[in-house]
């Protein structure tokens, strides 16, 4: 069983920057995926990188914007968001799974609590 726990988020007004981390009890062979969902809204993959070879993908909304890494030493993924706008606003997962370009919620298996991002215009 993976373990997920996302933190960093906040409140940032539009333009501003944050960095999410989720600490990653193994990745046990998973790519880590980071989602978003904001209230009355399907979850949306937003980015994931693979555990084999760190390929990234982004969502179009985010692409530009945003950065994923891991550091394997502490175990943990990162999301840097730049420039945030108010429809980023939304509660962000960290999950474990697949990560083979679309970044779909049905292809991970283990989620983290959220963390809430709220970006104010």
């Amino acid at each position: 069983e993976v373990q997920l726990q996302a933190s960093g988020g906040g409140y940032v007004q539009a333009g501003g920057s944050l960095r999410l981390s989720c600490v990653v009890s193994t990745f046990s062979g998973y790519s880590i995926g980071w989602f978003r969902q904001a209230p009355g809204k399907e979850r949306e993959g937003v980015s994931c990188i693979s555990r084999y070879d760190s390929k990234t993908s982004y969502s179009d909304s985010v692409k530009g914007r945003f950065t994923i890494s891991t550091d394997y030493a502490k175990n943990t993924v990162y999301l840097q968001m730049n420039n945030l706008r108010p429809e980023d606003t939304a509660t962000y997962y960290c999950a474990a799974g697949l990560c083979s370009g679309p970044i779909r919620p049905y292809e991970y298996d283990y989620w983290g609590q959220g963390t809430q991002v709220t970006v104010s215009s």
